[in-house]
């Protein structure tokens, strides 16, 4: 017989085990590496031909979403010792937190900084093409995350679903700001729109910081 920590119920009623879904945890997580770097490099890179603010800071945003993959990585590594997984647990939860903390206040300094210097970007095509693939891929790798941090009753994943989300969020911001940019002349729409996102990010950083648990992961 099983022990009851070695398992977890699914929606549909089946009980995989507890380390066949920590493997399925993992490859979300080095899915989520690879297409960030592939992410990031794109935006960086565009970013600096284009003099665009906001794919610069969508590219930092990347290699943000980068290390939170890492961490999750590492709390997965220590899931075999029961006593080892609640203590990365709860570290990974705030390490996690701290990244979104880190990624509000970029967004909001970034932002701040655009409006003030009066930022107009080029147009660029390979950022609205990442952009647009973005606001697709990310909220199936979240979507997929999220389903699995429930099964392990996971705090760390659920967090880090949400800046899955976020990605998504500021991606269709980014984009958003792209095309108004070059169709109306409005350079100042995707700053004005990121600075709306930053107290919703804060207030996810804050809530793993403290330890807060996740309406959806236990």
């Amino acid at each position: 017989m099983m022990k009851a920590d070695s398992i977890a119920v699914d929606g549909a009623g089946n009980v995989p085990e507890r380390n066949v879904l920590v493997a399925r945890g993992q490859r979300l997580e080095y899915l989520t590496l690879a297409w960030n770097g592939f992410e990031a490099t794109v935006a960086l890179a565009s970013g600096l031909l284009a003099g665009s603010v906001a794919l610069i800071g969508f590219g930092l945003d990347s290699v943000i979403e980068t290390a939170s993959a890492g961490i999750l990585l590492w709390r997965f590594r220590a899931d075999a010792d029961a006593q080892r997984r609640e203590h990365a647990e709860r570290t990974a939860h705030r390490l996690v937190g701290v990244c979104f903390v880190l990624l509000a206040a970029y967004v909001a300094v970034e932002s701040v900084r655009a409006l003030w210097m009066r930022a107009q970007p080029e147009r660029s095509l390979p950022g609205i093409l990442i952009a647009a693939a973005a606001v697709i891929v990310m909220p199936l790798l979240a979507r997929a995350k999220r389903r699995v941090a429930r099964q392990l009753s996971s705090r760390a994943l659920q967090a880090d679903s949400r800046q899955a989300d976020f990605c998504m969020y500021l991606s269709a911001i980014l984009l958003a700001g792209l095309l108004l940019h070059a169709t109306l002349g409005w350079w100042w729409a995707d700053s004005v729109a990121a600075l709306v996102m930053v107290p919703i990010i804060a207030r996810e950083g804050v809530r793993a910081l403290c330890g807060e648990t996740c309406d959806n992961c236990a």
